[in-house]
């Protein structure tokens, strides 16, 4: 029996800690565009997460899904270089450095810095489960 439930939390915990990771996406989408797929920014970024025109590889930027495989690919490889120079995954705080200011990641000016709290709170609100973290 006692395998039987630890089976069960190890599941659930895959599960919340999938959630988490999905949350990421939705946190970064409300943050720079409000969920909003025909936004355009000041510099002429395209999608739900702003994605700057020199790296839209093309397609729809009006298309969600599109626009998260394209967000993923982008922050795959940011993701993979922060990881092999600090040997560990980033922070939410850090993820989000990386997506609006990649160079900027050690050291963030101050704006920065306040919309990477603001997107860290956002993937860290209290409905979802941390004690699996």
């Amino acid at each position: 029996m006692r395998l039987k439930a630890l089976i069960v939390l190890v599941a659930a915990c895959a599960l919340v800690s999938s959630a988490h990771a999905m949350d990421r996406w939705s946190a970064l989408s409300m943050l720079e565009s409000g969920n909003d797929d025909q936004a355009i920014g000041t510099h002429g970024e395209v999608s739900r997460y702003q994605i700057r025109p020199y790296l839209w590889p093309g397609g729809n930027p009006l298309n969600a899904h599109a626009a998260l495989h394209v967000a993923q690919k982008i922050m795959n490889q940011r993701v993979a270089k922060f990881e092999a120079s600090h040997h560990r995954p980033p922070t939410d705080f850090e993820f989000y450095i990386l997506w609006n200011a990649p160079q900027e990641v050690n050291h963030p000016r101050r704006v920065v810095a306040e919309r990477a709290h603001r997107y860290a709170n956002l993937v860290q609100r209290p409905d979802i489960n941390l004690a699996c973290r």
